[in-house]
């Protein structure tokens, strides 16, 4: 039997990591604390600490376009001007796999809680 990766699978288990870190630590260059950096992004300020010293989250070097998304949404949480985080995290993960469609941005944990209810009906 050959188990293979989905896409999907293998963007959240390498690629958004990846980018959650590269978040933390320009957030820190930005002159945030870590803490500060960790309520940001919603997380601990031990997951800050460990992307910076490089013991969680993949290290992926981001090409031109995704690590200026990434800058430009470090600035935007220091600044609060974020709406859709989700959005912004999805635009940076389709931006570095290079593929052209967009994930289905609507369809929140909330809507596959649906689905997924509706599906075992």
């Amino acid at each position: 039997m050959v188990i293979m990766e989905t896409p999907c699978q293998k963007a959240v288990w390498d690629l958004v990591p990846a980018i959650r870190a590269s978040l933390a630590i320009e957030l820190v260059n930005k002159g945030q604390s870590q803490a500060t950096s960790a309520k940001l992004l919603g997380i601990a300020p031990s997951a800050v600490s460990q992307y910076i010293m490089g013991k969680r989250g993949y290290r992926i070097e981001f090409k031109d376009e995704a690590k200026e998304l990434i800058e430009k949404l470090a600035q935007d949480l220091i600044d609060n001007k974020v709406d859709d985080f989700v959005a912004r995290i999805c635009e940076i993960c389709v931006n570095a796999r290079g593929i052209e469609s967009n994930c289905n941005r609507s369809f929140g944990s909330e809507e596959l809680d649906n689905k997924a209810v509706e599906l075992d009906k």
